[in-house]
């Protein structure tokens, strides 16, 4: 995780900051949502697409004195099939295109921190570089869960390529 972090880090000092009045200061008296809760606001599911609150469903659990991932069944039902996952860019590597980054359920708000914790993060490799945006976008590959990977990451798609939003809107009628 911290070899993530530190590109993430560094490829994010190129990116735009939110405006000011993007910060929402009232938090309320049961605390903030998790980021696959919150992610909803922004993201609505959709058909056919991995919701954040499905990415959602693990928890630490203590196991021979580590703290290991314990997925649901929806998870690890999903470890090797084609997917399609929505989100924000957090790039890797420097440049306008990227074919290595973190997508996450929310967008970053600050160039030094991940917005959200390893439940909300994949990590995408594309076939081919796509141009970076702060705008969500829309990645199809395969899926992977990670129960013990070294960097902290638990999902990653692999083969990505983005899929046009219109697209999958026209084959789900």
């Amino acid at each position: 995780m911290r070899e993530l972090f530190a590109r993430f880090a560094a490829a994010s000092l190129l990116a735009t900051a939110l405006p000011v009045d993007a910060i929402d200061s009232n938090i309320p008296p049961a605390g903030l949502p998790s980021a696959s809760s919150y992610s909803a606001t922004l993201l609505p599911e959709m058909d056919g697409v991995v919701s954040w609150r499905t990415l959602g469903e693990v928890e630490p659990v203590k196991h021979d004195g580590k703290v290991v991932p314990q997925f649901s069944s929806t998870i690890l039902g999903l470890d090797g099939k084609s997917v399609r996952v929505q989100g924000f860019i957090l790039p890797m590597d420097i440049g306008e295109k990227q074919k290595h980054f973190l997508i996450s359920a929310v967008p970053p708000h600050c160039p030094f921190c991940l917005p959200a914790g390893p439940d909300a993060i994949v990590e995408v490799y594309t076939r081919k570089p796509i141009a970076y945006s702060m705008e969500p976008i829309l990645v199809s590959g395969k899926f992977a869960v990670l129960a013990s990977d070294p960097s902290g990451v638990l999902y990653r798609l692999t083969d990505a390529e983005p899929v046009e939003l219109r697209r999958l809107q026209n084959s789900s009628r």
